[in-house]
């Protein structure tokens, strides 16, 4: 349960995160309530992945994900495309991710 968890407080924190440039520095009522709203699922749905799954694993795998993710919708929603460089870098991330999920002793312990 804790995965499924931990993918609701990452899909959350992309949302609110994409919203943050609609809601123009919090000027526009909507975007700014998503970001509100999706940071405060976020949050407590990461506080539930922490029963399970330690802080510094669960952050790893949170912020990993949320990288990818947040340059995908920005490239989709706003045309910022990334460059090559950058897609490196993210393929790095992700790697990283999978060595943690492969390898690592202390998830779930």
């Amino acid at each position: 349960m804790a995965y499924i968890y931990l993918a609701i407080a990452i899909i959350a924190e992309v949302v609110a995160t994409s919203a943050l440039k609609a809601s123009a520095e919090f000027s526009k009522l909507y975007p700014s309530l998503v970001v509100i709203v999706g940071y405060g699922f976020a949050f407590y749905f990461m506080t539930l992945v922490l029963r399970t799954i330690p802080v510094g694993i669960t952050y790893a795998i949170w912020s990993g994900a949320g990288i990818v993710m947040i340059t995908i919708a920005g490239a989709l929603l706003y045309k910022q495309i990334p460059d090559i460089p950058a897609i490196i870098g993210m393929g790095l991330i992700i790697s990283g991710v999978g060595v943690i999920h492969i390898f690592s002793g202390t998830i779930g312990h």
